[in-house]
């Protein structure tokens, strides 16, 4: 499944309100975002979205209908997840996922 170009329409609309450099890269069969160099999310070839977030919030992140951590060859990846499209019904679900990660890439160095 090739991911789903309405919600990358809507990610990217979202990140150009923003004062970031942001570039779009083609990746896992999935669109993902980089800003400042760093990935910080993706519209994922599942249909869903895959957010990066604060590794120190993964409990409260956890607990939210529709999210599941990702993993990688049997790995877990902290700070990753995936957000099922259902969790992601209203523009104010998206913005708020798109939101978390921008701050959390925001610590990070650009590269």
């Amino acid at each position: 499944m090739a991911y789903d170009e309405r919600l990358a329409e809507e990610v990217r609309e979202r990140l150009a309100a923003e004062d970031f450099d942001v570039v779009e890269k083609k990746m896992f069969g999935g669109l993902g975002f980089m800003v400042e160099g760093n990935l910080a999310v993706a519209a994922s070839r599942r249909g869903g979205l895959l957010v990066r977030t604060d590794p120190d919030d993964a409990e409260e992140v956890e607990s939210r209908p529709g999210v599941e951590p990702m993993e990688s060859t049997g790995r877990r990846m902290p700070g990753w997840y995936f957000v099922a499209p259902e969790a992601l019904a209203s523009e104010d679900d998206l913005e708020a996922w798109v939101d978390r990660a921008l701050a959390f890439v925001a610590t990070l160095p650009p590269k």
